[in-house]
């Protein structure tokens, strides 16, 4: 029980070289126990020359047998899996070589402290835009439900997400396969995670995150905006927290101005700036729906600093 089996999941298509990169990583833990990789491939061909083993570790190749995207493979992966831990790894990204050891340790101070196995264990990230790092932490150690609706702690990204496949199956749910897009579908997760208990999260940026050109999701507007209007009709405490749903609405004002939808930015904008006068997204969103300032140029200049909108 000290080193139960880790399955990691990794969904991909048609990013053989991205993909290898993100299986190294896994195999390179100095985790002691063992760990096998669940490689989804998504509306691609398998690649059987990623089969590889060695001690302890790993690889089997499956097909996404459900809904195309990445909520599908995501759950094909996890329906595959063997392990009594669950992890993803997006294929753009990769973990550090003390990433599951120190939320293996996470695990066993839940445990000692509460006599419990926590749902979900989470970490910080690094975001690496076109060669620049940039630490992204979260402040605290453990996860509440007002942490997710005031904020999307993005830190808390996917490819940090270790679960108790146990509970993810029987108590938290698979992915969403209904999010439009597969957008916020992690945000989603987050949420309905956190109303089972608080997520136990390791402060420390133990994966590399990949912003830019290599993600599939990046600057999609229409389905970003649409997914943000399924979040709140999924998740009503979303839009009873001020600040956090005048966040939202700043984000969807964003997406409107980037479509772009002039009128509907300003009007989302406004609704932004009457739940939270400071709600930044907002007068950027008029700033871009003015044609001040592209929408590419704001996301540049945030990524620069590990951010986005």
């Amino acid at each position: 029980m000290s080193h139960p089996l880790v399955s990691v999941v990794i969904p991909t298509r048609d990013r053989p070289e991205l993909v290898r990169r993100a299986i190294d990583a896994v195999f390179a833990q100095d985790h002691p126990g063992d760990v096998e990789v669940v490689v989804v491939f998504d509306q691609s061909d398998p690649e059987e020359s990623l089969l590889r083993e060695a001690p302890g570790r790993s690889v089997r190749i499956v097909r996404n047998t459900r809904t195309p995207g990445l909520a599908g493979a995501r759950n094909s992966g996890i329906l595959a899996s063997r392990g009594e831990l669950v992890a993803f790894c997006d294929d753009d990204d990769w973990w550090k070589p003390a990433k599951l050891r120190r939320q293996l340790e996470a695990i066993a101070a839940e445990r000692a402290r509460t006599g419990r196995t926590p749902h979900l264990v989470t970490t910080a990230m690094e975001v690496d835009f076109e060669g620049q790092r940039t630490p992204r932490l979260a402040g605290t150690e453990r996860i509440t439900l007002a942490h997710l609706t005031r904020s999307r702690m993005s830190m808390l990204h996917s490819s940090a997400l270790l679960f108790d496949r146990q509970a993810l199956l029987d108590r938290i749910g698979l992915v969403d396969e209904e999010v439009p897009g597969s957008q916020n579908e992690d945000w989603d997760l987050l949420l309905r995670s956190v109303k089972q208990g608080d997520i136990v999260h390791v402060d420390e940026p133990l994966i590399v995150v990949s912003w830019g050109a290599a993600s599939f999701f990046t600057r999609t507007w229409d389905t970003k905006v649409s997914s943000l209007h399924w979040m709140m009709a999924q998740h009503p405490e979303i839009v009873a927290d001020r600040k956090g749903v005048g966040r939202v609405y700043g984000q969807i004002a964003f997406g409107e101005a980037s479509r772009p939808d002039r009128r509907a930015a300003l009007s989302w904008a406004g609704k932004a700036v009457r739940q939270d006068p400071t709600q930044w997204r907002a007068y950027v969103a008029a700033l871009v729906a003015a044609r001040v300032v592209t929408p590419a140029r704001v996301l540049n200049t945030l990524h620069k600093f590990g951010r986005g909108v």
